[in-house]
């Protein structure tokens, strides 16, 4: 058996026009008041959920090479601790990018 695996991503930037039927869904769905809107399929998200909550285990964000500058000092006390420098600047950034979202990590 011959199993092959099928990337595909899609460029957010440049996303496929909507089809007429998927506009008109659309606007019936916005035009809907959100007190009409059927969501007993959905339980309620608690404090205590988002508490315990932790990130999709699967998720893995698509890297991206690129040029950074960065302060002689500071590639000096993040190379400090050996290998894995890069994925130090990537966690302290998404931190950082986490805060300023008020997401919690």
């Amino acid at each position: 058996m011959n199993k092959k695996t099928v990337k595909f991503q899609i460029d957010l930037a440049h996303l496929p026009p909507l089809t007429k039927k998927q506009k008109d869904e659309l606007a019936v769905l916005s035009a809907m008041p959100d007190d009409q809107i059927d969501t007993s399929d959905v339980s309620a998200l608690t404090e205590d959920f988002w508490k315990t909550a932790i990130r999709n285990p699967f998720y893995k964000p698509v890297k991206q090479a690129t040029t950074v500058r960065i302060d002689a000092d500071v590639l000096l006390w993040l190379k400090e601790n050996g290998k894995g420098y890069q994925t130090r600047i990537n966690a302290i950034l998404r931190d950082a990018m986490l805060h300023k979202r008020g997401v919690r990590n």
